[in-house]
């Protein structure tokens, strides 16, 4: 078994999946298919067209980060990233398929009474076990996981100072689980910046960082939708919310990209709760609405 991955990359205007997305994936598809044999496998990918493992038991599907681990007896695991908009459906028997065009599935794992189909997955490979490492051994503290360590995840974030703090949010290797939504409404929440450099955050809101966002991403793996705000009405505070008026002093949310070419990614602030540098002049770009992009 070689463990290549197949990657495909699509272009759409939603937010991408975060920790907590990934999370409920992780319980859905564990609580459909774990414990249950294999009546059916198909992965649609060229290097795994031909792999079959129906006949195994799914031990369990576990989230780690933005990734998705699930395992079967005879230690193989299937590793998948849904990455800017990949889904993993779960149907009953006789259920009609509404996750996308057929041509769009990339694997079908069916039970004697479910089914999980997993959509335009950018990343699907099939890995021994013991060699999950390879695929996450990379990440930080998951925020949602049982190794979570806020002491390390801060000392992970604060390694580079001079680092913009948007930046250094979504890389996973700091810490595992926040997507583009998050970084820019922890920025908001600690009343910063995402270009202030790590190492100019002060000492009291680094301290509360690492809480906070766990605290984000634990509060709304149970809901069917993401809010940072705690109203019914608006959801989040600025993440695609250009150019309407901030929830707290009504000044225009603005909007740019930050990060450096396939690292690039529209960031939301407002000008007047969050102190810091800004982007460089002409960076600012007008937005209407949030702008998906791969993490």
């Amino acid at each position: 078994m070689r463990p290549d991955a197949y990657r495909t990359t699509r272009a759409t205007l939603d937010p991408m999946p975060e920790g907590d997305t990934v999370w409920q994936a992780a319980r859905r598809l564990h609580l459909a298919l774990a414990g249950k044999v294999l009546t059916r496998c198909d992965l649609r990918v060229p290097r795994y067209a031909t792999a079959d493992l129906t006949g195994r038991v799914v031990l369990d599907v576990t989230p780690r980060g933005k990734h998705l681990l699930t395992r079967f007896e005879g230690g193989v695991t299937l590793h998948s990233h849904l990455r800017m908009d990949g889904s993993w459906k779960v149907y009953t028997n006789g259920q009609r398929w509404s996750g996308g065009p057929t041509h769009q599935i990339r694997a079908i794992l069916g039970t004697a009474d479910r089914t999980a189909v997993g959509y335009r997955l950018p990343v699907l490979e099939l890995l021994r076990t013991t060699d999950e490492d390879r695929a996450v051994g990379h990440l930080g503290p998951d925020l949602l996981g049982p190794d979570w360590d806020p002491d390390r995840a801060l000392e992970n974030l604060l390694c580079d100072r001079a680092r913009p703090l948007g930046e250094a949010l979504l890389d996973q290797r700091n810490l595992a689980g926040i997507g583009n939504v998050y970084k820019s409404e922890l920025c908001f929440l600690l009343g910063v910046t995402p270009w202030l450099p790590v190492g100019d955050l002060p000492a009291d809101r680094a301290a509360q960082l690492p809480a906070l966002a766990k605290k984000l991403l634990e509060v709304n793996r149970d809901r069917p939708a993401r809010s940072t705000t705690g109203r019914r009405d608006q959801n989040l505070f600025v993440y695609g919310r250009t150019p309407r008026p901030c929830l707290r002093c009504r000044t225009p949310i603005r909007s740019a990209d930050q990060g450096d070419g396939s690292r690039e990614r529209p960031t939301y602030w407002c000008p007047t709760c969050q102190r810091g540098p800004t982007p460089p002049p002409g960076a600012a770009l007008p937005r209407t609405g949030p702008r998906r992009t791969a993490n």
